[in-house]
């Protein structure tokens, strides 16, 4: 057991997968077994399951900058993505970075879109050439950041997948048009949740075309038959969550949102950079680490890891400590 941020997490050491699949806290864990627990003697109640996804709601909005009502809920990020790519008309000129995780590129491509790969560095510079920008804050592959304040400068409809960045990286990020993520990585709630954030302008774009019940103005009294009667906000977009996910999602988002990001920035980017250091790579600004080669041997030493673009990725979160930078070291000899 490892106490960090005052949370208790019951994963050993050498656990540096967050990148794939983050580790809850105990209290999240315990509010999901609650739940299932509830399910199981019949307690669930459909209505009173809007309260923990509009918390979810809330947090989310205050991880991003983005205020509540432009805050739609759903299951995965390409899924809030799809109605965003159909939105335009089929030919948009869409900017996205080599290698980019095709959650993020592939509902553009669906779509009929011209869509161009330019290296991370070279994107913002590229921005202007074309109408949208569809980019994650952190690569997944390797962690590498975009440069924010230079995509923001070039004016372009932006994109954001903030799926693994949000809940370690400490900046705003509502100038953006649209920003997603995904719950299971740092946000470390189950699998099944996600959220977009929606500016004005693309609420007044996007089309809900997934709409079902979930969107109504008033969720219980738009259940059965038409006219349509959507939110005014962008609940409109909302796709009807899963509860099991949400009912951990309740618990994650509002504790990440509540602690000292610069304190959890500090903490991760630490760990990572002594690792960067001692192996020559030299520092990163990100938790996530590409390191060349292949991950048998750290997987040998009980180092829980990914392979991920020809090389072996690591990822430093709340839980881990020192210890961990040791075990990696020790392995690699």
């Amino acid at each position: 057991m490892t106490t960090a941020f005052d949370a208790h997490f019951d994963v050993g050491p050498g656990y540096l997968n967050t990148p794939s699949v983050g580790v809850p806290p105990r209290h999240v864990v315990d509010a999901v077994r609650s739940w299932t627990d509830d399910w199981a003697a019949g307690r669930i109640s459909a209505p009173g399951m809007d309260a923990p996804v509009d918390a979810t709601r809330d947090a989310f909005a205050a991880l991003t900058g983005f205020p509540t009502t432009g805050v739609a809920v759903g299951s995965v990020v390409s899924g809030l993505l799809g109605p965003v790519a159909a939105s335009f008309p089929p030919g948009t000129r869409v900017l996205t970075a080599a290698g980019e995780f095709t959650s993020v590129s592939f509902p553009f491509a669906a779509c009929g879109h011209d869509v161009t790969e330019v290296p991370l560095a070279d994107l913002p510079a590229r921005a202007g050439e074309h109408d949208v920008v569809a980019v994650s804050v952190a690569q997944s592959a390797d962690g590498a950041l975009v440069d924010l304040a230079a995509l923001r400068a070039a004016g372009s409809f932006v994109v954001l997948d903030a799926t693994q960045s949000l809940g370690w990286l400490p900046v705003d990020l509502s100038w953006a048009d649209v920003v997603v993520a995904g719950g299971y990585k740092w946000l470390l709630a189950p699998r099944g949740c996600a959220w977009g954030a929606f500016s004005d302008r693309a609420l007044e774009r996007v089309t809900p075309s997934g709409a079902g019940w979930y969107a109504g103005e008033d969720r219980w009294s738009s259940v059965y038959g038409l006219p349509l009667r959507l939110a005014g906000t962008a609940r409109r977009l909302d796709l009807s969550p899963a509860w099991s996910a949400f009912a951990g999602a309740a618990v994650s988002l509002p504790w990440l949102a509540g602690l000292d990001r610069d304190a959890v920035h500090a903490h991760g980017v630490g760990l990572a950079d002594r690792l960067r250091t001692a192996l020559g790579l030299g520092a990163g600004g990100s938790p996530i680490v590409s390191i060349p080669g292949d991950p048998q041997r750290l997987l040998d030493a009980g180092v829980r890891c990914a392979a991920r673009a020809g090389a072996t990725r690591v990822g430093f979160h709340l839980h881990n400590t020192d210890a961990d930078v040791d075990l990696v070291l020790d392995a690699l000899g």
